[in-house]
């Protein structure tokens, strides 16, 4: 038998199984609300890669940086698929796993095997209109995330100039759902109830099955209509560059953009809020000279959205770590504790202008998500927009009692408390403002034509002035417009 001291210990390398190795609970009340200290705790014990429990089902937890980089860099060693999964392969996973309804969806962030390649280049060219700055769609969805943001900024405004206000809940959650309702092409309000699913399957609570199910039919429906009348929406371009898909392969796919553009951007947001008005570090002087981008980043490397990758699993027997870890074993890659790691955060300067690009908030090599240009776009409008908006902003929380809301992947704030105060001047109103009558609006009942540049002037280009967004008469139908117009005021 062979042992090996660990960071805080001897741990033994005799090859013993993980099931074997009584693998503690990863999601503990320590972990909802201080995971720093598990991920130290589990550190102290195990070194850089640790044996856990995730809701019944032994995984592996990569804690280290540099073993980090090992599985993410390494697609042959360490690939994804669940078909890779001995476990799995077994029948010694519960049915009733919480976690099963998200991995079981085969898009191209779980997708191993032959398939993954044709699916990833179809994915990098469908996204380009929508990242390459150059490209007319690109400027059409900043455009409209910004008039999104400002219809929102309005909205919480209707409860007076100053106040307070949840902007987790009235902003950076219904942003991103506004926005992917644009990338998808859902007609009007339809999208609303099937991207609120999205919320229920990545908490993973005890209805994640049954939303899954929702959701992944309004999505086949969504994909039907695409298939047979193509349009300018991510959708119709996944189509075209890679016409093979079935209507189910295409809804899995729309399923994958949801969950990025959803609860990952909003909870960017979150963050990139609470990091500038806390006046942590030189975020605040970062934002002030416009460098919103910068924030965001130092953000990611503090607190990243998605703290736990999907799982790889090992192709073979392969020492990482202090262990040995089995053929088909699960391995996650955490992202938050390898930022964690002494060998990355000693090396991360305080108070520098820029910040290290080195950071896993977007995961590494070949696999590194393709949305992560779309996800930045929409989080810096939406957070520009924001405070060009208010005046002044402040936590209506110390930051250290600020709610916040954990899952095995994703980990951001329940609420977003402040006290505002909006700009004396703020933008003209534009045509779509969720206040303006129906019979105002420049189009009849689906939408309004926004000029470029109208929505705080985020566009220049004239390519812009086509973006249709609902207006008074569809938003009031929308049962995420209902919600929001339920808050106003609330907490005053």
């Amino acid at each position: 038998m062979e042992s090996q001291a660990g960071d805080g210990g001897s741990v033994e390398l005799d090859g013993a199984w993980l099931e074997t190795l009584s693998p503690e609970p990863l999601l503990t009340r320590d972990y909802e609300t201080r995971p720093s200290l598990v991920y130290e705790r589990l550190r102290q014990r195990h070194g850089p890669v640790a044996p856990v429990d995730l809701l019944g089902v032994p995984a592996w937890l990569v804690l280290g940086y540099r073993e980090a980089l090992d599985v993410l860099q390494d697609d042959a060693g360490w690939p994804k698929g669940l078909e890779n999964w001995r476990a799995r392969s077994e029948g010694r996973v519960p049915a009733d796993w919480p976690l099963g309804p998200s991995l079981e969806v085969n898009h191209v962030l779980i997708q191993g095997g032959p398939g993954y390649r044709p699916l990833r280049t179809a994915w990098d060219a469908a996204l380009k209109p929508f990242q390459d700055p150059r490209h007319a769609q690109a400027k059409r969805l900043k455009t409209a995330v910004a008039a999104y943001a400002d219809d929102l900024i309005s909205l919480v405004g209707q409860a007076g100039g100053t106040g307070l206000a949840d902007l987790s809940a009235q902003f950076s959650r219904p942003l991103p759902l506004m926005v992917a309702s644009h990338l998808l092409g859902f007609p009007g309000s339809q999208g609303d109830d099937a991207l609120m699913d999205m919320w229920r399957v990545l908490d993973a609570g005890p209805d994640a099955e049954l939303a899954l199910e929702r959701l992944l039919a309004a999505l086949a429906e969504l994909a039907a209509v695409k298939l047979k009348q193509p349009g300018d929406d991510f959708p119709s371009y996944l189509l075209a560059a890679h016409p093979d898909l079935s209507l189910d392969q295409l809804a899995r796919e729309l399923f994958m953009l949801l969950g990025m553009t959803s609860d990952h951007v909003g909870i960017l947001i979150s963050n990139t809020v609470v990091e500038v008005i806390s006046g942590e570090g030189g975020v605040r002087a970062s934002l002030s000279a416009g460098m919103v981008r910068e924030s965001m980043n130092r953000v990611v490397m503090r607190k990243p959205p998605l703290v736990n990758f999907v799982p790889r699993f090992a192709a073979r027997d392969t020492p990482l770590g202090n262990y040995t870890i089995r053929a088909g074993d699960p391995v996650w890659v955490s992202s938050a504790a390898a930022h964690a790691d002494p060998l990355f955060a000693d090396k991360v300067a305080e108070g520098t202008a820029v910040s290290t690009r080195a950071h896993l908030a977007w995961g590494a090599g070949q696999r590194q998500c393709p949305a992560r240009e779309l996800a930045s776009t929409v989080a810096a409008v939406g957070v520009g927009r924001l405070f060009e908006r208010f005046s002044n902003l402040e936590l209506a929380l110390p930051v250290d009692q600020l709610p916040w809301r954990s899952s095995p992947f994703m980990r951001g704030l329940r609420s977003l408390p402040v006290r505002y105060e909006l700009a004396a001047m703020p933008p003209q109103p534009s045509a779509h403002a969720p206040d303006a009558e129906a019979g105002d609006t420049a189009e009849a009942a689906d939408g309004v034509r926004v000029e470029a540049g109208g929505a705080g002037g985020a566009v220049e280009s004239a390519d812009a002035a086509d973006v249709v967004l609902p207006d008074s008469a569809v938003r009031q139908r929308s049962s995420l417009w209902r919600y929001l117009t339920g808050l106003i005021g609330v907490g005053r």
